[in-house]
């Protein structure tokens, strides 16, 4: 890890903050360590510490002289981080940490997600509660754990247990974007069980591999037109039984439900009689689909290499039922905002598609700002999941967050913006899910607001962080907190 190099970074504060952090693994539901080193950090600095039940860490420091009149302030990140990696990079998240590399303007990791997505927001506030020099009220450092995989770090955080009258949500990844409202979610996923049957004489076997999909977020990304591995990958099979007699064995595609599923592996048998046609089907087709995302996703390839012969293979009866089921998923943009230009109102990712051992899951992440619509989407895709047989089940639910367009703090935001920068900041409500909405509900008359610095990639190993824009994200954090109105 060249740790030297984004040490020597500006601001120095927060890169090295950050630098800390990613040598602690903190993978979502597993942040143990990283809930200890944020402990160890508040205790060193003699701060009032405290860690809830749930494991969310709540750091408070008291108010500069001359800032105690001032609004309390909560400064809020989250501690864990996507975990995804190119499938060629050896790499262990449960142990080691993230290694680092500068590319011009850009901080990246070698391979792996590079955690800025909340690893920045998270340093930033650490930079701040280990300051003597910097001007602020008093301020509740809010650190919950969790985000990524359902967000029970904000689902657990009780009322009462803060008491700031303003909330900076330090988690978007646009600098010149205001946050004031974001999209709620639900995880959909789809089981069934499924018979097999011994692979006849005269077959061969085919591994199919999709790789060098771009990926992404999958709330923030979802309108680019990225590839989905898993919809490509149903593209390859779907009316292969009646063409090359192409019987199913395994299948295995993306990963975490909040990122853009970049690779899929498919091990199926084919007629021997039909091995030319079916190697000239995925070549056509796989040209066919790179022309159509040689823009999006330029470093698609798309591969059916020969290989050993499965024993058993999914029942053709079922792997038409699976295959049609998938085909109708609706994965992408399902409506668009009509009241907020350019906004994702609902959308779908078809996150994980899993077939093995007589069993088939497949994991879907549905977001929307508006409620109606999301029940009307996630309708759609039980319907299309029971068409195979399915059990569906919804689970991991969080609400949106409903802008408020008279936000005090808003105003505030959007006036230091334009002095430091000498132009309009954009506001905006955004189609990821922000713990915002979730700790509204225990804490209502809290005024809050989102902003951070530029990340591209997040969720994917192409994930980046501008080193000009932590600069300009961090004077303008220290700017806002020079102004805090006043109770």
């Amino acid at each position: 890890m060249n740790n030297t190099e984004i040490r020597n970074l500006q601001p120095k504060e927060v890169w090295n903050k950050f630098a800390d952090l990613n040598a602690v693994p903190r993978a979502s539901k597993k942040e143990e360590q990283v809930i200890a080193f944020m402990k160890d950090f508040g205790e060193k600095l003699n701060l009032e510490t405290h860690v809830d039940a749930v494991g969310n860490v709540i750091i408070k420091k008291p108010a500069t002289t001359r800032m105690e009149k001032r609004k309390a302030v909560v400064l809020q990140s989250h501690l864990d981080m996507v975990h995804q990696k190119n499938k060629d990079t050896q790499f262990d998240f449960a142990t080691q940490g993230i290694q680092m590399k500068i590319e011009g303007d850009w901080v990246k990791a070698n391979g792996t997600t590079l955690g800025a997505d909340n690893g920045l927001g998270v340093a930033t506030i650490m930079a701040i509660l280990e300051s003597d020099s910097i001007a602020h009220p008093a301020l509740e450092a809010l650190f919950t754990i969790d985000e990524e995989t359902g967000m029970t770090g904000a689902k657990g955080l009780i009322s009462g247990l803060l008491e700031g009258d303003i909330l900076l949500n330090l988690d978007t990844e646009e600098d010149d974007e205001i946050g004031v409202g974001c999209a709620g979610g639900v995880d959909i996923t789809a089981k069934r069980t499924y018979s097999q049957e011994k692979v006849q004489e005269g077959k061969t076997a085919y591994l199919i591999k999709i790789n060098g999909l771009t990926g992404g977020h999958s709330g923030m990304e979802i309108h680019k037109g990225l590839g989905n591995a898993n919809k490509l990958m149903n593209r390859l099979l779907l009316n292969t039984y009646e063409n090359y007699g192409l019987q199913l064995a395994k299948l295995e595609g993306g990963g975490l439900r909040n990122a853009i599923p970049r690779e899929s592996e498919a091990l199926v048998v084919v007629d021997k009689t039909r091995m030319e046609a079916f190697e000239q089907h995925v070549e056509t087709l796989a040209k066919v689909i790179k022309a159509e995302y040689k823009k999006t996703d330029p470093d698609l390839t798309i591969s059916a290499a020969a290989t050993e012969i499965p024993e058993k293979v999914m029942t053709a009866k079922v792997q038409k039922q699976f295959v049609n089921a998938i085909q109708t998923a609706w994965n992408g943009v399902y409506r668009m905002s009509p009241d907020i230009a350019g906004l994702v109102e609902t959308s779908n990712n078809v996150a994980r598609v899993e077939v093995k051992n007589g069993n088939i899951e497949v994991l879907c992440l549905t977001r929307s700002s508006v409620e109606s619509s999301r029940i009307d989407l996630a309708n759609t895709l039980e319907a299309s999941f029971k068409l195979m047989g399915s059990t569906v089940e919804f689970s991991g639910e969080y609400p949106g967050w409903k802008p408020n367009m008279d936000s005090a703090i808003l105003k505030v935001l959007v006036e230091k913006y334009k002095k430091l920068n000498n132009e309009e900041a954009k506001v905006f409500a955004c189609h990821a899910g922000l713990e915002c909405g979730i700790l509204g509900q225990n804490y209502p008359e809290m005024d809050m607001i989102s902003f951070g610095p530029t990340i591209r990639g997040a969720h994917s190993p192409d994930e980046r962080a501008s080193i000009s824009s932590v600069k300009k994200f961090w004077q303008f954090v220290q700017e806002i907190l020079k102004d805090i109105p006043v109770r």
